[in-house]
């Protein structure tokens, strides 16, 4: 790639940023110093090649997300600068998905996560995490929130929802969780051949369209001629894939509120007003490791006084635009009463979180369930022997020893 003369003159340095393995809740500091650098800045993320943008500031953010001039499926072409060892985008991928493809793919699950859809759920939703937690319950203190409800909760709602057999479910979940760690190129690549390979055959079996389920919507579409076979597995995965974030953001986000008593006296004695407190979590949790997905410049365009070329690709923080001192007054400081609260923790634009409401849900339940059947919840070991999950795409703790009062 060659060096570019900006707008403002000599091009930015290139920066390496390592993404190193980050305990507790405390933001990136590599990110932290990018986001004091500039609005605009450029990075070498461990894997890929070359070097990309990076927009950190909140209005860019927006602006590049809503721009169909920078295009996700062109990422798909070549290899860019990138987090993750293994890349391999499937045909079907909303993720890498522009306009009008987006909406052709998008529109045969629709229906699954709808306003209605969540409200139909939630009943059984509460059902499956009511049986988590009477077992808790029954076990007594100390227990591990981490292993015996924040990981099978979310496992077994997506999977009611995307229609995985009950006997399949501990194997999909082997499979998401190494798809998302960053232990090789190798480990992910199996586990990807392996969830996607399982799709495939349950998308086949479906083919009448008969369920509500979002396999049988896919198979259903699948045989009407919407979408291909190729393009419901790879639009599939990631649906699969989504509920090991509502596991490590409801991680964080009680760990910050065991380690704060005041926001857990906050939580505990305004019950009414927890959805304000969640989503300003929702903005200060540093839910992911350094970035996501890469867009390219489909043609040259000028963002914060920088040109940015035609074939150069972009990174956006959504992190580094929920600390946003322009939007967000007093940014690094939890404020429970904070409105509006505008955060981009789910996206923006037309690659918006399609789970956003189904992880809200379980985000609720968790919550409330928990604080409310667990009286004096508090941790069982000091803060820093909570152990962390490291090699990870997605932040939060490998486990959340907790006490409380039978």
């Amino acid at each position: 790639m060659t060096e570019e003369i900006t707008l403002t003159g000599q091009a930015p340095p290139v920066r390496d940023w390592p993404t190193p393995d980050l305990d507790g809740t405390d933001f990136d500091p590599v990110l932290a110093g990018l986001m004091r650098e500039g609005p605009l800045t450029r990075i070498r993320l461990p894997f890929g090649e070359g070097w990309a943008w990076l927009a950190t500031r909140y209005d860019d953010v927006k602006r590049i997300t809503n721009d169909p001039r920078f295009s996700r499926a062109e990422v798909t072409q070549r290899q860019v600068t990138r987090m993750a060892p293994n890349f391999a985008p499937r045909p079907g991928s909303l993720a890498w998905a522009d306009q009008p493809d987006h909406n052709r793919l998008r529109k045969p699950v629709a229906g699954a996560f709808t306003v209605s859809a969540m409200k139909r759920l939630r009943p059984r939703a509460q059902e499956i995490l009511d049986e988590l937690v009477d077992d808790v319950v029954r076990g007594g203190p100390p227990a591990d929130l981490v292993e015996r409800v924040l990981e099978p909760f979310p496992l077994s709602v997506v999977s009611e929802v995307m229609g995985v057999p009950a006997a399949d479910r501990t194997q999909v979940h082997a499979w998401t969780r190494e798809i998302i760690s960053t232990n090789g190129a190798e480990a992910a690549g199996r586990a990807k051949d392996g969830l996607y390979g399982w799709i495939r055959t349950i998308v086949r079996a479906r083919s009448d369209g008969r369920g509500e389920d979002v396999y049988s919507m896919l198979g259903g579409a699948v045989a009407r001629g919407e979408i291909s076979e190729e393009e419901a597995v790879g639009l599939a995965g990631p649906l699969q894939i989504g509920g090991e974030a509502v596991t490590h953001n409801c991680g964080q986000m009680l760990y910050l509120m065991l380690t704060r008593p005041e926001l857990m006296e906050r939580m505990l004695t305004h019950p009414e007003a927890r959805g304000v407190v969640l989503d300003e979590l929702l903005r200060w949790i540093p839910h992911r490791s350094s970035v996501g997905l890469a867009r390219i410049a489909l043609e040259d365009v000028e963002i914060a006084g920088q040109r940015i070329a035609a074939g150069e690709p972009v990174y956006v923080s959504y992190l580094a635009a929920n600390r946003d001192p322009a939007v967000f007054p007093d940014p690094d400081r939890i404020d429970p009463d904070r409105e509006p609260n505008p955060h981009v923790a789910f996206g923006n634009g037309p690659h918006f979180c399609t789970g956003t409401l189904l992880a809200r849900l379980q985000t609720e339940l968790l919550v409330d369930t928990l604080l409310d059947r667990l009286p004096g919840l508090r941790l069982a070991v000091p803060a820093e022997e909570v152990r962390w999950r490291h090699r990870t795409m997605i932040r939060g703790p490998r486990t959340l020893p907790v006490t409380w009062v039978r």
